[in-house]
């Protein structure tokens, strides 16, 4: 599968209507073909299942690099995968390459939810995590918790998984005061998912610092919470 034929392919689905409406809700200046993300993930998939890893990494380069929303989008999934063997270093290089590109939500969100897996495959890249949370760039502080998501998920997690859980509220409690919607958002969200899973940290976390978050934030926060 090279390059072109891959753009082939999403431009073949295009829906010149569906690409207004996306234009108009996303807000981002970037060309859009108004392909439906199922029809990515099947083409993700696909593609995913036939090419080594080198030639995933190629093509997934290039298509993050056409600027097209739904090539982006179909980029990060192809790198989403629990286990890649034998070496994920350079997926997981790719996708710290594109944070600084990040400039909305939905293209984020994906290409985070591919760099979960491979935080979940060695916490030692929170090291590298831990940078964006003084970014200047509003997009990568906020991947900073979204790329970490996965973190809040296990019921029983090891003693390595409990301190990277900490970590990250330490992190998240240095935006407590953020004044920018995505980043309140963003630790809404943190908390919101980790008090399905340890109600504790998620209770003593919004009993330290839930009065100097946004109501709207502190009430998302606390939705399974009876507080």
């Amino acid at each position: 599968m090279t390059p072109d034929a891959a753009l082939d392919a999403l431009r073949s689905r295009a829906d010149s209507a569906r690409a207004s409406g996306m234009e108009a809700y996303h807000k981002v200046a970037r060309p859009y073909l108004g392909v439906p993300n199922p029809v990515l993930s099947d083409l993700a998939t696909e593609w995913r299942r036939s090419l080594p890893i080198d030639h995933r990494l190629s093509l997934a380069d290039a298509l993050w690099r056409s600027n097209i929303h739904e090539a982006r989008i179909a980029a990060a999934k192809l790198l989403t995968q629990a286990r890649i063997r034998p070496d994920d270093e350079p997926v997981w290089e790719m996708i710290c390459s594109w944070v600084p590109d990040f400039d909305g939500w939905a293209i984020a969100d994906h290409a985070c939810i591919a760099g979960q897996r491979r935080i979940s495959a060695d916490l030692a890249r929170l090291d590298r995590v831990e940078r964006w949370t003084t970014s200047g760039h509003m997009w990568t502080r906020r991947a900073a918790l979204v790329v970490t998501l996965a973190l809040t998920r296990a019921n029983h997690p090891t003693p390595e998984e409990a301190a990277a859980r900490d970590r990250v509220l330490a992190w998240a409690a240095g935006y407590a005061e953020d004044p920018l919607w995505f980043i309140q958002k963003a630790v809404a969200w943190w908390v919101r998912d980790l008090s399905k899973h340890d109600r504790p940290r998620a209770r003593a976390f919004l009993e330290a610092h839930g009065e100097r978050m946004k109501p709207f934030a502190r009430r998302e926060a606390a939705k399974y919470l009876a507080l």
